[in-house]
């Protein structure tokens, strides 16, 4: 019996150390996996921080020059606006400063003018008719 359990004792350590081997082996793989995964995901973090980096400026960037136009825009705007007010209030003036100066002359073209327009107004009505 001494023989049979000095050799099963032998196989058994054997089985044990060769098992113990494996899973030295199989953590090892695991942890050089992790480190792998560890550096890609570094890697992968570092690159969108860089492009992060990258185009904030560019993005503020083009918000101040949206924001710029927006307001060269809206200063235009105002600016015609202006003009225009001012254009209509010198035509008012002058029209009101001829009339004063040519009365006769100024009821006349409104007459005629109405009458003008009265007559386009009955040709498209019987037109429609």
């Amino acid at each position: 019996m001494n023989t049979v359990s000095s050799t099963t004792k032998p196989l058994a350590q054997q089985s044990q150390e060769i098992a113990d081997k494996a899973a030295n082996s199989v953590q090892s793989a695991i942890r050089s996996t992790q480190k792998a995964a560890d550096g890609a995901l570094d890697s992968l973090s570092a690159k969108v921080d860089d492009i992060h980096d990258q185009t904030a400026p560019l993005l503020s960037r083009v918000s101040s020059q949206a924001e710029a136009a927006a307001r060269r825009g809206i200063e235009a705007v105002r600016d015609t606006s202006q003009q225009l007010r001012e254009k209509a209030l010198r035509a008012s003036d002058s029209a009101v400063g001829y009339v004063r100066d040519e009365p006769i002359k100024a009821m006349l073209i409104a007459a005629a003018t109405g009458a003008l327009l009265m007559g386009i107004v009955a040709l498209m009505s019987r037109s429609r008719d």
